[in-house]
């Protein structure tokens, strides 16, 4: 019986929490793969705890109504280090906002987490663009698992493609459409909007943030270069030494033009080689309409993968959404207990 910790109880850890209510039975019948939630932390919405689990139709049933968990009956005023320090938990799911410029609250959480022999998956993106060599090393060294499907392509298995699927092959690149928000735009525009009326419409939608910033100037695909340099390319480098491009400067005639060309433009991450030096960037980029990333519209992701003994394995799907990145986190459960077996 694993017990579990939730730290972080926004729109993923809440999409994790409705797929292991839902599928509890399941999920044991087909992994053997049993658990109990044992604390869920959370400093906005409240934080819950309960050494012999955590009743989740409960906690959702508090969250519909109300937003909260301050009311639930299992509430308590420990603080978040000292639930994940406390021993509670063999694995600690980690999906607390993002801040790529000091990796905070996530590289706390999860470093203290790991220094006490707890596995840790995580949606954050912030820790691995910062401290991945280093939390990775810690990992090595306590005997753990620290797994994060979900910083790339949501719950689209990206790293676990690699990590199982593939293993075997070298992998010697990687390009793909890896921000949905900017390839929405981009469909927009091909359709005849022009930029800024795409990126309203986005920000209308929720594909965007009021500060777009982050998505439109190709920072986001470029920390996901970063990640895919580390884990397919075994060379950790910063998210500054990304060649990095966003979409503010494309044109309607732009598109026109490419599609004259036979081509769609699509801002492109990738990772590869060249005369032996590694090479990360993010750049618009004319994709031919015979290549499979021409053909993502959207808000989908896509990645292909290039591989010595099958050549360019390409593999689509949504790369946001609650349920979607719960899926991430629920797949990097499962593989911490294949990998570690039942606690």
């Amino acid at each position: 019986m694993w017990k579990i910790g939730c730290v972080g109880f926004g729109n993923v850890g809440q999409g994790l929490a409705r797929i292991l209510d839902k599928k509890r039975d399941a999920l044991k019948e087909r992994y053997g793969f049993e658990y109990e939630i044992t604390f869920i932390a959370d400093p906005v919405k409240g934080s819950l705890f309960n050494p012999k689990g955590i009743d989740l139709a409960s906690v959702l049933a508090a969250i519909d109504r109300t937003g909260s968990l301050k009311e639930h009956p299992d509430s308590t005023d420990k603080d978040t280090i000292s639930l994940i320090s406390g021993n509670y938990a063999d694995i600690i799911t980690e999906a607390t906002y993002t801040d790529l410029r000091t990796g905070e609250p996530g590289v706390g959480n999860i470093r203290t987490a790991l220094e006490n022999g707890i596995h840790v998956v995580s949606t954050n993106k912030g820790p691995v663009s910062l401290a991945l060599p280093e939390l990775m090393d810690l990992a090595d060294q306590r005997g753990v698992s620290y797994f994060f499907e979900g910083v790339v392509m949501s719950g689209t298995p990206t790293m676990n493609l690699a990590r199982e699927a593939l293993a075997g092959c070298d992998i010697t690149g990687a390009m793909g459409i890896l921000n949905g928000t900017t390839n929405y735009i981009l469909t927009r525009m091909e359709e005849g909007m022009a930029y800024g009326e795409a990126l309203e419409k986005a920000q209308d939608l929720g594909y965007a943030e009021a500060d777009p910033t982050g998505d439109v100037e190709g920072w986001d695909a470029a920390v996901k270069v970063q990640v895919l340099a580390k884990v397919l390319m075994g060379e950790p480098i910063r998210v500054e030494d990304v060649d990095r491009t966003g979409i503010t400067g494309i044109t309607s005639e732009d598109i026109k033009a490419a599609a004259g060309r036979g081509a769609r433009i699509k801002l492109i991450a990738e990772v590869g080689r060249e005369n032996g030096k590694l090479v990360a960037k993010v750049a618009p980029k004319e994709i031919p309409l015979t290549h499979p990333l021409a053909g993502i519209m959207d808000a989908t992701n896509a990645i292909t993968l290039v591989t010595d003994h099958l050549g360019e394995v390409t593999i689509v799907g949504p790369g946001a959404g609650r349920v979607e990145t719960g899926q991430a986190l629920l797949a990097d459960l499962l593989s911490v207990h294949r990998v570690h077996g039942g606690s």
